[in-house]
């Protein structure tokens, strides 16, 4: 079942956002457009499972290269949220299916 995440014009290149889209009272879904495409991943580190921003929307690095998690600063590929660095080496961020709609409103698959 597809749940609403967000307006397209939400997401800008390269800068990742935080959503609740099941309404659990806190972003359990990240967001971001990169090179064109729009990715959305559980908002779960491998490692630990917990959230990986520090504050609201802030989930990439400095250099807006990689999606962080902020517990421990392991890094992931924003393409398809493969581990690159840190204590999850070889496991990757939950990718979701995210469908655009005629209104280019987004939609998410759990």
């Amino acid at each position: 079942m597809a749940t609403f995440l967000c307006h397209r014009e939400q997401l800008l290149e390269g800068q990742a956002r935080g959503f609740d889209p099941w309404q659990q009272g806190r972003d359990t879904v990240i967001g971001l457009l990169w090179q064109g495409e729009v990715k959305a991943y559980r908002n779960l580190c491998p490692h630990l499972d917990v959230a990986m921003q520090y504050r609201k929307d802030r989930f990439m690095s400095g250099d807006g290269r990689h999606i962080v998690c902020f517990a421990h600063g392991a890094l992931f590929d924003p393409a398809d949220g493969a581990c690159l660095l840190g204590p999850c080496l070889g496991q990757a961020l939950q990718a979701l299916t995210v469908k655009a709609d005629d209104n280019l409103n987004l939609w998410v698959h759990a």
